[in-house]
């Protein structure tokens, strides 16, 4: 449970005398805005309860007088509420739409923040953002206007203010001078360890990724898939001046700081934790990809179509896509899923047209480009072939047999379908059959002998099954087909190095 939580509670469920009051009082932490609000709202009536709310006051405006909209005692009741509601909302409870007068306090407060700075802090429309060269945008302003609508102005402005005032916590501990590794640590302080913000079961997310991606629903429920909290980490990092790069190893972002010679990576599935970047590299993945903020905002609308897909909801998956246009207009992975989506919805001139567009190409950070195009555009599979792949697999074991049964079913239509094999061996995979598995990938390798990645699932197999003449086979052909990449990653290294122990005959190969 997050510690500040814990103390919350113990502030609403307990009646005190005056001298346990003040020494509850004398308990707080002098740089928590929360708990000064939250003592105050338990005790407003004692001096101890308005020294409280003062404090607290003078943290949110850095220790300067607000001049507008005036002094604390000019302020009403209501706008007070409001304000310690928001700070000390409950989880899962969605955000109080503000008033103006409550915007423009909270404004008033927060309006030395860097990012007000920035062009995309004012865009009243969704043009304005996608106009603006990517130095300008405000993340939080640009998603909001895109999941919101500009015309839901009292809301984004709602959402936009608690991102302040968790910024405002913030700077009662750091300045906008604090060098960046300190703000590092600060951001990931506040969310991970203060207000409890999670990754969510898999169970649930995989379900609802769109939900646990998109700003609001992470702030109210304090829950968020990969993206959604590193959108929050970069909406709060614009607020505190700290500039961070956006990182998405294939299926996966996470955000990092790099310095003249250092790199801290902010893995945000993990509390924030630096791990090594050669981690996030596979087989298939040379370099990390480094993307601009607007196709940030693009990737939330990613997201919420591969549901619709996953669902078969295949007319709402193609309006997300062509929302995530305009942010990722050149962007060859959105043109395949763009193309494929038109092709399930029954323009195959439009479809064929973007998969064409995108045939054999590799991009910079790849080693293989994708047999899937090449065999829909040579008749190796259709439609109908293609939508097995995009079946949603979670923890159930009756999701896996249900691909699996409709893969094999494709397959005898379309023996020649190279993704088909390959998926069909992950089902097997994972429901932990080898043997059926091998067969698969045997196939597979008959039709197509240049996926490195294959050549290392058929080694890491034969490893298990003691054929280690075999495994030494697969695993020299996958380092040689990444050889031209001048790429070595460390699940080769691991497993080469795993094979010489147990059969060093094959040391120096």
């Amino acid at each position: 449970m997050p510690r500040l939580l814990i103390f919350l509670i113990f502030i609403y469920c307990t009646a005190l005398s005056g001298a346990n009051i003040r020494t509850l009082y004398n308990s707080l932490d002098p740089l928590s805005i929360p708990q000064h609000l939250a003592f105050y709202e338990n005790y407003p009536d004692t001096p101890e309860g308005r020294q409280s709310l003062e404090h607290a006051w003078n943290l949110l405006s850095g220790g300067k007088e607000i001049t507008q909209p005036g002094s604390l005692s000019m302020i009403s009741s209501e706008a007070l509420n409001s304000i310690i509601h928001l700070v000390n909302k409950p989880v899962n409870e969605n955000t109080q739409l503000l008033s103006d007068t409550e915007r423009s306090l909270i404004d008033s407060l927060a309006r030395h923040l860097p990012n007000r700075r920035l062009k995309g802090y004012d865009a009243k429309t969704e043009e304005e953002v996608i106009a603006l060269p990517n130095e300008e945008i405000d993340l939080a302003h640009g998603l909001f206007l895109t999941q919101l609508g500009a015309d839901q102005w009292d809301e984004i402005r709602s959402y936009e203010a608690m991102i302040d005032l968790m910024a405002l916590q913030l700077l009662t501990k750091i300045s906008l001078q604090t060098p960046p590794e300190d703000k590092i640590r600060a951001i990931s302080t506040l969310i991970f360890d203060e207000m409890g913000f999670r990754f969510p079961p898999h169970s649930i997310y995989a379900k609802d990724i769109d939900h646990y991606t998109f700003l609001p629903s992470v702030l109210d429920s304090r829950q968020g898939v990969c993206l959604g909290v590193s959108i929050l980490y970069l909406s709060l990092a614009q607020r505190i001046g700290l500039e961070l790069e956006v990182i998405t190893p294939p299926g996966h972002i996470y955000v990092r700081w790099k310095g003249d010679s250092k790199v801290r990576n902010i893995e945000t599935t993990a509390r924030g934790i630096h791990i090594d970047s050669e981690e996030y590299l596979g087989i298939e993945t040379k370099e990390l990809e480094i993307r601009p903020l607007k196709e940030v905002i693009g990737m939330a609308h990613i997201n919420q179509a591969s549901i619709y897909l996953h669902n078969q909801q295949f007319e709402k998956a193609l309006a997300s896509y062509q929302k995530a246009q305009p942010y990722l207009a050149e962007h060859a992975q959105l043109k395949e899923l763009l193309g494929f989506t038109y092709l399930f919805t029954g323009d195959k001139v439009r479809g064929t047209t973007l998969l064409k567009s995108v045939q054999g190409h590799i991009p910079s950070h790849a080693t293989t480009s994708n047999t899937l195009v090449e065999d829909y555009l040579e008749g190796a599979v259709d439609e109908e072939g293609i939508q097995t792949l995009f079946l949603r697999v979670d923890e159930d074991r009756t999701s896996i047999l249900n691909k699996k049964t409709a893969l094999e079913k494709i397959l005898i239509k379309h023996p020649n379908f190279r993704d088909g094999w390959k998926a069909l061996a992950i089902t097997w995979l994972q429901l932990h059959r080898s043997k059926e598995a091998l067969q698969h990938l045997k196939t597979y390798h008959k039709l197509y002998s240049e996926d490195p990645s294959v050549e290392y699932y058929l080694a890491v197999i034969y490893t298990q099954r003691l054929e280690y003449e075999n495994a030494w086979k697969h695993l020299n052909v996958s380092l040689e087909l990444l050889k031209p990449f001048d790429h070595n990653p460390k699940a080769l290294k691991e497993l080469r190095r795993h094979l010489s122990l147990l059969y060093p005959l094959r040391r120096n190969t």
